[in-house]
């Protein structure tokens, strides 16, 4: 069976949605906060860090739309990646504690999360 042919636009998709993002909040988080009205943490290494991460899992994306196939057993990272965020941003969304910029990025993650699973299952396929 043949590769779909949206899995390789997919996941350049969310390698550009994350490192830019990533990319965003180590180098101008103080304007993202102020433009969001979300108080910044006192240190913004706890920014920093996991806007290395996001840069990080950006790259491994785009090296998975290079070769879907030899590179399938990374999409497990992925997937990995986005339940920990939208679970930890809905759990206290729900609990009425979460600012809403946080919650609009959960439901994008959310998308990519379902999306991953599926390219997965069709990756297995192949």
């Amino acid at each position: 069976m043949k590769i779909p042919k949206w899995i390789k636009p997919f996941f350049i998709a969310a390698g550009l949605y994350d490192g830019i993002l990533g990319l965003l909040f180590l180098l101008i988080p103080s304007q993202l906060f102020s433009m969001t009205n979300v108080p910044p943490p006192n240190h913004m290494a706890y920014i920093q860090f996991p806007a290395l991460l996001l840069v990080t899992f950006g790259i491994m994306f785009i090296n998975i739309a290079r070769d879907p196939l030899a590179n399938r057993n990374l999409i497990i990272y992925g997937i990995l990646l986005k339940i920990s965020y939208c679970s930890i941003v809905f759990l206290h969304w729900f609990a009425g504690n979460m600012p809403f910029i946080w919650v609009t990025f959960a439901f994008c993650d959310f998308a990519f999360l379902i999306t991953f699973i599926t390219a997965s299952s069709a990756l297995k396929k192949c």
